[in-house]
């Protein structure tokens, strides 16, 4: 259990890091990357990278350049928004195993 515990508390000052610390892109913005939720347009390719990253293209990088973002200011997104979707996926494999857990011990 404490190795657990160590991991979630590296992996909270992560999260904490992204999504408050400096940054090229405001926190508002590094946090909707990091939920994926209420991402502007320009942006949607957040929602790819944390669906399917495999499917992002260079044009998507092009239209969120496009829209006036640096290059530097998208891998920032970029990296939130993998991390959030690796967050997400861990999470539901704890809950997952949590569950299976108690319904063999009959709980």
């Amino acid at each position: 259990m404490a190795v657990h515990q160590n991991k979630k508390v590296v992996h909270e000052d992560l999260v904490k890091r992204l999504v408050s610390g400096d940054g090229m892109t405001s926190s508002e913005d590094r946090v909707r990357a990091f939920n994926n939720a209420d991402l502007p347009a320009p942006l949607e390719l957040l929602t790819e990278v944390a669906t399917g990253a495999g499917h992002v293209t260079d044009g998507d990088i092009h239209r969120a350049k496009m829209a006036g973002f640096t290059e530097d200011q998208i891998f920032e997104l970029v990296v939130c928004a993998a991390v959030g979707a690796a967050t997400r996926q861990y999470e539901s494999g704890l809950t997952a195993l949590a569950h299976t857990r108690s319904n063999r011990q009959g709980g």
